[in-house]
C-alpha cells in the first residue's frame, strides 16, 4: 500500500472542504449585533412609554450573551488566508 491509500478523502489536495476561520464568525456576529440592537431599542421604548419590558430585556440578554460567546470562540480559530 502507499501513503496515498491512508488518507482521507477529506483531507486530500483536492478536497473542498474549509476550514473555519475567524471571517466565518464575523457574519454571525454581525448578525446577533444588529438584532441586540434592534432589541435594545425596542427595550428603551418599553421602558420609556411604561409597558412591559420583561421579555425584550430577556431577549436582549440573550443575544448579548450569544455574542459574548462567540467572540470568545472566534478568538481561538485561525486568520483566513
Amino acid at each position: 500500500m502507499t501513503g496515498d491509500a491512508s488518507r482521507s478523502p477529506a483531507t486530500g489536495p483536492g478536497s473542498r472542504r474549509r476550514a473555519r476561520t475567524g471571517e466565518d464568525f464575523d457574519i454571525i456576529i454581525g448578525f446577533l449585533g444588529f438584532w441586540a440592537v434592534v432589541l435594545l431599542v425596542v427595550t428603551v421604548w418599553m421602558e420609556v412609554t411604561a409597558q412591559p419590558a420583561l421579555g425584550w430585556a430577556l431577549g436582549l440578554l440573550a443575544t448579548l450573551l450569544a455574542i459574548y460567546g462567540m467572540v470568545r470562540l472566534r478568538r481561538k480559530l485561525p486568520p483566513r488566508r
